[in-house]
């Protein structure tokens, strides 16, 4: 997409910088001639090795955690956009752990978007999951109260506040925590291939496209806004013989059921946010609902649903086998494994 401001005299923090997003939107906005970019996280040793691996004077690394709000602060100065990705992520361990999991998605998002309105930082985009739709693990639960965090300070807003908005997307394919670089471990180990259900279905996307999706939010989120973008989806049985198609093996698959947490499809947007929505071709806005503390809105007074669909990985573009290992070959990490493959690197 097309940049939406000069972004040469622009300082930017990433939360969770660390991260997969993070180093992705790191090099773009490096890339993209910003002043500075701040990489926010508690991980010391990731953030030396990225910094003997940009080796750019404008990236600069703070040592702290969101759950600290003094640390976040020392961050946020002179900051003009936020893109807050810090999270816990692992579905088992936020379900053994749900209070970290409060701790550094509910409690830590209050305090990134708090100390932004305290230093007037222009935008803050807020990264969320496919989880916080219908939630069913503490993971997604957390998720979902972040967006709601986000949105009680985007109702207070008034002209000339900090924008704070959010995104939703699902699985992010060869991200940290994606199941694809653990399918493609297993398939160049000669299997098998540990599948939960074949007929699980997943959204598709890129880093580059989940960056493309905070950067349409940047540019164009009013207060409260929440964006989606349209994804294909296929199954987790026809992932795993893409994959074995492209890396020119083919093993044993073992299925081992859904575990504790996870759903068979994933909702990216209900039908009861939908009905609030605006079809933006590749993305949906969500519109907040910015009923206030007027409670007669909540008791007397609602809205008519049209009766629709939600969003999901079962009712969006179902992706074949063929066209699966077309999206999967882009990747640059699935190139460089069908490389070795090809030349017979084990």
């Amino acid at each position: 997409m097309s940049m939406p401001v000069d972004y040469s005299a622009r300082t930017v923090l990433v939360t969770g910088g660390t991260g997969s997003f993070g180093r992705t939107a790191a090099r773009m906005l490096l890339g993209a001639g910003c002043r500075e970019v701040r990489v926010f996280s508690r991980d010391e040793l990731k953030q030396e090795l990225m910094r003997q691996e940009f080796a750019d004077p404008r990236l600069r690394l703070h040592v702290g955690d969101v759950r600290d709000r003094d640390s976040v602060d020392a961050a946020m100065r002179g900051v003009d956009w936020v893109f807050h990705a810090a999270a816990l992520k692992q579905v088992p361990s936020c379900e053994f752990f749900p209070m970290q999991a409060v701790l550094t998605n509910v409690t830590g998002t209050h305090n990134v978007v708090e100390v932004a309105r305290r230093h007037d930082v222009e935008r803050v985009v807020c990264l969320s999951t496919d989880k916080a739709a219908y939630p069913i693990n503490a993971m997604g639960m957390t998720k979902a109260l972040a967006e709601k965090v986000a949105q009680a300070a985007a109702r207070l807003c008034v002209e000339g506040d900090t924008i704070v908005s959010a995104v939703r997307y699902g699985n992010v394919l060869h991200s940290r925590g994606s199941v694809v670089p653990l399918f493609v471990r297993q398939i160049r180990a000669g299997g098998p291939v540990t599948i939960t259900d074949p007929s699980m279905t997943r959204f598709l996307m890129s880093l580059t496209e989940a960056l493309d999706l905070v950067l349409y939010a940047l540019g164009n989120a009013r207060a409260g806004d929440l964006f989606i973008k349209k994804a294909p989806a296929c199954t987790i049985g026809e992932l795993s013989k893409a994959l074995q198609h492209l890396l020119g093996a083919e093993v044993d698959e073992q299925i081992i059921g859904i575990r504790h947490g996870e759903k068979l499809f994933e909702t990216l947007a209900t039908r009861e946010e939908l009905t609030r929505s605006e079809d933006h071709g590749d993305y949906f806005r969500i519109v907040m609902d910015d009923r206030d503390l007027n409670y007669s809105k909540y008791f007397s007074q609602g809205t008519h649903a049209d009766g629709g669909d939600d969003y999901t990985s079962h009712s969006t573009t179902r992706l074949a086998v063929a066209e699966v290992q077309q999206v999967l070959a882009a990747l640059p990490e699935i190139q460089a494994q069908m490389q070795l493959a090809a030349s017979g690197v084990v």
